[in-house]
């Protein structure tokens, strides 16, 4: 196969593309509503969009398949009650994750298991009949243990994190951020859950609300630092130096307090915001509740999402966020407020103007580009220019053979069209092959130019490598 090379010129626009480049926003997708779009239907419109991480709440088997191929990675969930039975043995995990994940992979891009959610601050995962049922903490870190050892067991374990999201109530208190502790009662819980992340590098999940904070102390609490307002004059200051100028940071910091008072040492845990929003409506007397309030914050967390920036405590640590939620759910359980938290109507309108359009995003088919609407018409979407990744033609073979060996392996690529009798089996060429899966890693991890680096082996290029009944995949 002749490998197309790339001029002078290309790698100049590749790299001040690569020096543009911001991060993408993550988005909560729940599905307790009885009016909501087809989930076909979702994953073919997020395509247009910035979003190109969603969360679901389950392994919804019609969402998995329909997210397929989308370039979009899914971070799916064990449900509180199934915690206890994969808790039991990796027997327990391995059949849950044979049965409800390992179907849908490669295809669709799963990087990572939730085992519950809230699950040591929530009631609800208990089965007995006891007027306030109590979670066994001992079962989420087993479960979590138990999941990534069946991960391991089948080379995944690179490609898919196993974690759980918190909310705050698992501090003791946090404020100042600087202070910041978990709850006595967790300490021995957090610390195992924390070293365990730390040594399989997976992120902290925590579901981090201003707006309750807001809701609960209107008295103490500045609305815009509520609203991440990012205001010097309503900022609040940490007794070690550290200045907040909004209160998502603030709890975020909080957080990485009470990790770095476990006492890890040098071990370190990445943070990331599993949700964050703001309602647009809300029960009788919730003044804060507004689309108006719900527009500027979630236009503001998108923002700071894609801005790659820290928080005081860290200001060089990316923090990655999921925004709460795609839609409206008009069957959740509780008040107006928890049933009001969507970007979406069900029927798909927008409940406000949020802006989701994605520079780099092709157009609808229509020549609108990153448009994004349940009422637009689109065909064809494909996510940013077509852009492929193919080995350099020097490459050292040791090195692309490790490459290939990774990608066909732990790094979840279908090779079955580079094996005798697969249209790009021929030419029967490393170099060939290497590039094929390589590229196909490349699409499936969003094209994000650090996935086609291959330890300096890929090549980034505008060219279609595609060749006879060779087809090269692309988003």
């Amino acid at each position: 196969m002749a490998t197309t090379t790339l001029p002078l010129l290309l790698l100049v626009i590749v790299s001040s593309f690569q020096n543009a480049v911001v991060s993408g926003v993550g988005i909560n997708y729940g599905t307790l509503g009885n009016n909501l779009p087809s989930p076909k239907r979702v994953a073919q419109l997020l395509q247009a969009t910035l979003i190109d991480k969603v969360k679901i709440y389950d392994t919804n088997p019609e969402i998995l398949q329909a997210f397929s191929n989308t370039g979009i990675d899914l971070i799916v969930a064990v449900e509180n009650s199934h915690v206890s039975n994969i808790s039991t043995d990796v027997a327990a995990a391995d059949e849950w994750f044979a049965t409800r994940v390992l179907p849908f992979i490669p295809a669709t891009s799963i990087t990572a298991i939730a085992v519950g959610n809230e699950y040591l601050t929530t009631t609800t995962a208990a089965t007995k009949s006891d007027k306030d049922p109590q979670v066994d903490p001992t079962a989420l870190v087993q479960a979590m243990q138990n999941l990534h050892a069946v991960l391991i067991a089948r080379g995944l374990d690179r490609k898919i994190k196993v974690t759980t999201p918190h909310s705050m109530a698992v501090l003791a208190s946090s404020f100042p951020p600087s202070s910041s502790t978990f709850a006595t009662n967790l300490v021995p819980t957090m610390t195992s859950i924390a070293a365990f992340l730390a040594d399989t590098g997976a992120p902290f999940m925590v579901n981090a609300y201003p707006y309750f904070a807001y809701r609960d102390n209107p008295d103490m609490v500045n609305l815009q630092y509520a609203l991440l307002g990012n205001s010097t004059s309503n900022g609040v200051r940490d007794p070690k130096g550290y200045t907040y100028t909004n209160m998502l940071d603030a709890q975020i910091d909080a957080v990485r307090a009470a990790i770095d008072a476990l006492g890890l040492g040098h071990r370190t845990v990445e943070i990331m915001v599993s949700e964050s929003g703001w309602p647009s409506k809300g029960d009788t007397g919730d003044i804060a509740a507004t689309a108006e309030n719900a527009k500027t914050y979630n236009t503001r967390l998108i923002e700071r999402a894609q801005s790659n920036k820290g928080t005081p405590m860290k200001p060089n640590d990316k923090v990655e966020v999921f925004v709460f939620a795609l839609f409206n759910e008009n069957k959740k359980e509780g008040g107006a407020t928890e049933r009001n938290f969507g970007i979406f109507n069900g029927d798909g309108s927008k409940v406000y103007e949020v802006d989701l359009s994605c520079k780099f995003c092709s157009n609808d088919g229509n020549g609108n580009g990153g448009g994004f609407g349940f009422g637009e018409k689109v065909s064809g979407v494909v996510r940013g220019p077509s852009v492929w990744c193919v080995a350099k033609p020097h490459a050292d073979e040791k090195v692309l053979q490790a490459v290939l060996d990774f990608c066909c392996g732990g790094g979840g690529v279908d090779c079955r069209e580079i094996y005798e009798n697969g249209d790009c089996f021929e030419p029967q060429k490393l170099l060939a092959h290497a590039s094929y899966a390589m590229n196909a890693y490349y699409q499936m991890h969003g094209r994000n130019y650090w996935n086609c680096d291959f330890k300096g082996t890929g090549l980034v290029t505008f060219s279609d490598p595609t060749y006879g009944r060779c087809r090269y995949p692309q988003q």
